[in-house]
């Protein structure tokens, strides 16, 4: 499939933070995560659900394309 100029970008953009989220999620399975103070924990927990729903919509934006 051939991509618009900014259709390409959101698949990059895409792309790039779901390289993000798998090094944060597997960053989360870590001694140093658990060594972190709860409140950070917390935080980077919250910073992942908020990018997995970014790449869902972006996945979404990217199927729609299609249509």
């Amino acid at each position: 499939m051939t991509f618009l100029p900014h259709q390409l970008r959101v698949v990059d953009e895409r792309q790039e933070l779901g390289e993000k989220l798998e090094k944060l999620a597997e960053f989360l399975t870590t001694p140093t995560f658990v060594g972190l103070q709860k409140d950070e924990q917390h935080r980077l927990i919250r910073q992942h659900a908020a990018m997995d729903e970014y790449e869902r919509i972006l996945r979404q934006r990217i199927a729609a394309f299609n249509a």
